[in-house]
């Protein structure tokens, strides 16, 4: 095994070790009556099993990793000098988690050299983990029982399709509803299973298309590369593997070329 793969496979070892760990902490809040909601400055929620998780996996990295950089959605950024930098949601799908909705999942992306090539998706009300690493492959566990390989799946015509969007809004926001109107008409199922749920609906093919209008790197490197490693593609609305367009969409290779067609569609004003 050479070296990048061993570094690769230590950090993802870590990985799901921590990211059980952090479900641990954030399950008590879960349906608490108690549970405090605050807003941020950009009005989304946040609450203390937010903060306390990525809390805990900064600690935790630094005791393992210390030399590593982290970017995280709750905390300020901190620098690196190995060219590795986890990319940290603790809870994806706050809104969902406050709702007592189970699926919101705690995201562990890492990038090397800028480049994403480890993540985990946990989601802990269901205790089904998604996971990979560049080069390993895509796998999926529920529980105590022995992972399997993800995979997308076949479906290549958007008629057979499922397609899983987060909030119908942010496409009016950015001028999209005729292209929302027409993937709602074209496809065989549409639905709300949004945020990180409905991006490994199609990394374990269960379904063949998520569009996010709206998303952080955050929200987004623990994705790209278990949709890559599952046969899928992680994209932008311009149809480029990146976390940082501010947009991005999962799909089965099959209707990658149709869905950016679509989205590159201006509506009228």
């Amino acid at each position: 095994m050479s070296d990048t793969n061993v570094d690769y496979q230590s950090r993802l070892k870590f990985a799901l070790e921590v990211a059980r760990e952090a479900s641990e902490f954030i399950l008590p809040y879960y349906c608490n009556p108690d549970l405090a909601v605050e807003r941020k400055g950009d009005s989304t929620p946040v609450t203390i099993a937010d903060k306390g998780a990525e809390k805990l996996i900064r600690e935790r990295l630094a005791q393992s990793f210390p030399d590593d950089a982290i970017l995280g959605e709750e905390f300020p950024d901190k620098p690196g000098t190995t060219g590795f930098r986890w990319i940290l949601d603790p809870i994806d799908g706050t809104k969902s988690f406050i709702h007592g909705v189970p699926l919101f999942g705690t995201l562990i992306g890492v990038e090397k050299d800028g480049v994403c090539v480890i993540g985990v998706v946990r989601f802990p009300a269901l205790d089904e983990v998604v996971y990979a690493a560049k080069g390993s492959g895509a796998w999926w566990q529920f529980g105590t029982k022995p992972p399997r390989r993800a995979h997308v799946s076949s479906v290549t015509s958007m008629s057979e399709a499922t397609f899983c969007t987060t909030n119908s809004t942010r496409w009016l926001a950015i001028k999209k509803r005729e292209a929302l109107e027409a993937l709602l008409q074209s496809v065989h199922l549409a639905r709300g299973w949004g945020d990180c749920f409905g991006h490994m609906l199609v990394a374990t093919g269960r379904a063949e298309l998520m569009v996010d209008p709206a998303m952080n790197p955050w929200d987004a490197a623990a994705l790209l590369p278990i949709v890559q490693e599952a046969g899928g593609e992680f994209i932008d609305w311009n149809g480029n593997p990146t976390i940082y367009s501010g947009n991005g969409l999962s799909v089965v290779p099959g209707l990658k070329d149709e869905i950016i067609r679509r989205l590159k569609q201006n509506d009228a004003e």
